[in-house]
């Protein structure tokens, strides 16, 4: 039964509220008005499937070029925003007054005048007249007030600042000067190209982040989001703690398919923080379990908050490639988390929900368990390389085959279905007296997996683009969601195929209609923050924030990622996670990169993308802000800001792990062979657990002071064995520089120069900096400095750059005519750096048995502390 903190059913319509305004916007107008604001978001829906399609490239109708695309696209955004989100708290929500629809028409009309002018705009690139101007001006004051109401006005005043700067830069104190921009120059940039509102971020949400929200949105409308909750429910709710594991798996799994913390947040909470409080946890720290697990159901791939799409344009590689470096640190974080609620479960002794599965021996579940992953496996062993052997056979027939074969599969998983009672949706108002059985609540929903099967194969099988890939899903999706009932009926033997029918076509509409309001946001954000990029490539005033950190600084690179992470945080709690990774990432992401490389650091660029965008989205748990904590406090019944302190504190793994991978990129499984990706996952994961046993201070009983600090420094040492190597042998050795062409024949191929040269940069001013050279194959240095395509010449003792050849490795290193090398650094032959791991483990095992002795020892004395009861 509920507390009596628990919201009543107004709090509860407070909560839909909540994720309405920040998600899909509040308004909700009755007749006309109504029905035409759903028409509309199902429209941009079908729009956005039509393009996505091959359909009109075999048609020959409604082919649109990136930049229409993106102009339609978001003239519905602005428009469904105007209709959408109310002007302010005491506006209506029930009817849309007059002058929204004015602002709505108006704003749309701009969006779209690239669009409907596209052909004028073509003939006078650069040049914009009067017209162009005004359309211009007004497109992005309309732009910055659909952000105010959808995104509140944090983004708004950080776009508004760009604008002044660009406009008033001569006017700007000290370094922040610049010569400034005129207004037709800034609009030229900003409204009718592609560098500012309508650049990359704007095209990544109308090619990929639409259909990959309209698929979730699907899947949770045809029953996927009660089944993932239920599934967790029974296989985990009778754990210690129980509740609270199932929620972190819960939120994890609807991660995959929702791209919003706080709607995770009151989706699943609602039904789980109930629960955990029924076995002993605090509200405060049932909604911290909440928020924790649902903002790290951001971090998941395949789509990360829409930051997967992005980091593909701005990092320049494979989708496929952005999914594998950030894979294991979202995997990690999750099972730490599990471990972090199993530890408050041991410290406060608690028990789990009564469970209704069938008594079995654990050598029956092991075996059960066992027998369920080979099938699994074998079952992937087959479909794959069946599938490779039959599709050169069948030729132009094999997707007709595989169609086929899959909708067999699906009409099998429906007839295994309809053999179970059909999930109902829980009142949360109600206690929860036994949990489902694993079995039946397992078989009934298993077609819900084959659509995310069929986008994982299009995406790391087919290597068909994100859009493709998500289309295709989709459309399997929208089969689904038309035919699953009447099929299940008929194989239930009580078939009423209209009414089925009618309410699949009901899902579906309210799957469009979801899947366009979600977006609304979405959309507003990735162009307004397009705005931020385009101050920044029309200014230059990334160059001009690399001198003030550098100088804030002091050129120490623990400061900058401090400095960053910081910004990341502060701009986080007013802008959403797709509007603050853009803005962060173009400020800030170069930065890191340029002064780490002149303090001879070299970081992969996806390694800063993902730092800052984790940092990004702890926003939504930090106070005071906090949005995602908010809603939990709301569910709970606990004070917010309490509620959000505790899901930082349970966060500080997710806090942890980008300043790790920053310096260990083993973690984002780059240049490791397969052994090497095993080993790391399974020592990262052993870090991320004694990392949070250190933090929570209880491992197998409560931790002394020192116990946490000997388990934190273990867990450094397993994350970073190389920070005490490096102390203990450096691991290069310096070569004069005239001596380069030597130390290339020296090394091994495959390996690594690391060279410090000074030249000057792009503007003319002087700098310094580290380039890592991979040795290419060749028998004398002379040939290998040849096929990097460099000359050097030598001036005393100093090295000069004489010749760089155009299009070469070293070109693209950033060798330059008439640079010096300062100083070579070869790397030496010492032990390598998992040696250390062997004294980590073996101070890890004697914490291990000091907390033993400690507990037989409490375990023989009587306990004076009542356990807490269910």
């Amino acid at each position: 039964m509920r507390d009596d903190k628990q919201p009543s059913a107004v709090a509860e319509s407070d909560l839909e509220d909540m994720v309405a305004s920040s998600d899909s916007g509040a308004r909700k107008p009755a007749g006309v008005p109504g029905k035409l604001l759903v028409s509309i978001a199902a429209i941009w829906s079908l729009f956005q499937l039509w393009i996505a399609s091959p359909l009109p490239y075999m048609v020959g109708v409604g082919v649109f070029n990136a930049t229409e695309s993106r102009s339609i696209h978001l003239a519905f955004a602005l428009f469904l925003a105007f209709m959408a989100y109310p002007a302010f708290k005491r506006s209506p929500r029930d009817r849309i007054p007059l002058q929204d629809w004015a602002l709505a028409a108006v704003a749309a009309f701009c969006g779209l005048y690239l669009f409907i002018f596209y052909a004028d705009l073509a003939q006078r690139p650069g040049r914009p007249i009067t017209q162009d101007i005004v359309i211009g001006v007004l497109g992005i004051i309309m732009l910055l007030e659909a952000t105010r109401r959808a995104l509140g006005p944090p983004l708004m005043i950080v776009a508004g600042l760009f604008i002044a700067y660009s406009l008033f830069g001569p006017y700007m104190p000290g370094i922040l000067a610049h010569r400034g921009v005129s207004l037709g120059g800034l609009i030229n940039h900003q409204w009718l190209g592609t560098q500012g509102v309508f650049g990359i971020a704007l095209g990544v949400s109308t090619s990929f982040v639409f259909l990959f929200v309209l698929f979730g949105a699907l899947l949770e409308k045809a029953g996927a989001g009660n089944y993932f909750i239920k599934v967790a429910f029974s296989m985990l709710g009778h754990l210690k703690g129980g509740p609270a594991k199932a929620a972190v798996v819960a939120s994890g799994l609807t991660g995959l398919i929702s791209g919003s913390s706080i709607a995770n947040t009151v989706t699943t909470g609602t039904f789980t923080i109930p629960m955990m409080k029924r076995v002993g946890f605090s509200a405060e720290k049932a909604g911290a379990v909440e928020v924790a697990s649902s903002v790290n159901g951001q971090i998941m791939p395949p789509v990360m908050g829409a930051a997967a799409f992005l980091m593909v344009e701005y990092v320049g590689i494979s989708y496929v490639e952005v999914i594998k470096h950030a894979f294991l640190p979202a995997i990690i974080s999750y099972i730490a988390l599990i471990y972090i609620v199993h530890l408050e479960a041991l410290k406060a002794d608690m028990k789990g929900l009564p469970s209704s599965n069938p008594k079995r021996p654990l050598l029956n579940k092991i075996l059960g368990f066992m027998t369920g992953l080979i099938l699994l496996m074998a079952l992937s062993f087959v479909v794959y390389y069946g599938l490779g052997w039959l599709k050169p056979v069948l030729g132009d027939a094999a997707p007709w085959v595989v169609s086929v074969g899959l909708a067999v599969i699906y009409v099998g998983l429906l007839k295994v279905s309809s053999n179970y009672p059909e999930l109902e949706m829980d009142d949360p108002n109600t206690a929860v007296l036994t949990l489902p059985q694993t079995r039946p609540t397992v078989m009934v929903g298993l077609h819900y997996i084959l659509p995310v099967v069929v986008l994982v194969w299009c995406l790391m099988v087919e290597r068909m683009s994100p859009g493709l890939s998500a289309f295709w899903a989709t459309m399997f999706m929208i089969f689904i969601m038309l035919t699953q009932r009447p099929v299940i009926a008929f194989f239930r033997g009580h078939s009423k195929f209209a009414a089925d029918v009618k309410e699949g076509f009901k899902d579906l509409w309210d799957g469009l209609v979801a899947g366009a309001r979600n977006m609304i946001g979405i959309g507003i954000a990735t162009a307004t923050a397009g705005i931020v990029v385009g101050a920044v490539s029309q200014t230059g005033v990334g160059l001009v924030l690399a001198d003030v950190v550098e100088i804030l600084s002091g050129g120490n690179l623990m400061m900058i990622l401090l400095l960053t992470a910081l910004l990341s945080l502060i701009l986080g709690m007013g802008l959403p996670t797709t509007a603050n990774y853009i803005v962060v990432s173009a400020l800030m992401a170069p930065v890191i990169v340029l002064l780490g490389q002149q303090n001879g650091l070299i970081v992969p660029l996806i390694a800063v993308h993902l730092f800052v965008f984790y940092f990004g989205i702890m926003a939504d748990v930090t106070p005071p802000v906090g949005l995602a904590s908010f809603a939990a406090a709301a569910v709970s019944g606990g004070d917010p800001l309490r509620t959000g302190f505790q899901a930082f504190y349970y966060s500080l793994r997710t806090a942890a792990l980008p300043f790790l991978f920053i310096f260990n990129t083993d973690l984002l499984l780059i240049d490791v062979t397969v052994m090497q990706g095993i080993l790391v996952f399974i020592v990262a994961t052993s870090a991320m657990l004694i990392f949070a046993a250190g933090t929570q201070g209880y491992m197998l009983v409560r931790s002394r002071w020192y116990e946490s600090l000997l388990l934190l420094l273990v867990a450094f040492t397993l994350f970073r064995p190389g920070f005490w190597m490096d102390r203990i042998h450096n691991p290069y050795e310096s070569i004069p520089p005239t001596q380069f062409a030597e130390a290339l024949g020296n090394v091994e191929d495959g390996s690594n120069l690391r060279v410090q040269i000074a030249g000057v940069n792009d503007y003319g001013d002087p700098m310094t900096t580290y380039v890592l050279v991979p040795v290419p194959s060749g028998d004398s240095g002379e040939e290998r400095m040849e096929a990097l395509g460099m000359e050097l010449v030598a001036d005393g003792d100093k090295a000069m750059v004489d010749f760089i050849e155009f299009g070469s490795q070293a070109a693209e290193l950033g060798f330059d005519f008439d640079q010096e090398i300062i100083e070579v650094l070869a790397p030496v032959n010492r032990w390598t750096k998992e040696w250390l791991w062997i004294p980590a483990l073996i101070i890890f095992g004697l914490v291990v048995l000091l907390q033993r002795r400690r507990r037989v020892k409490q375990t023989d004395e009587p306990d004076s502390k009542p356990a807490a009861t269910v």
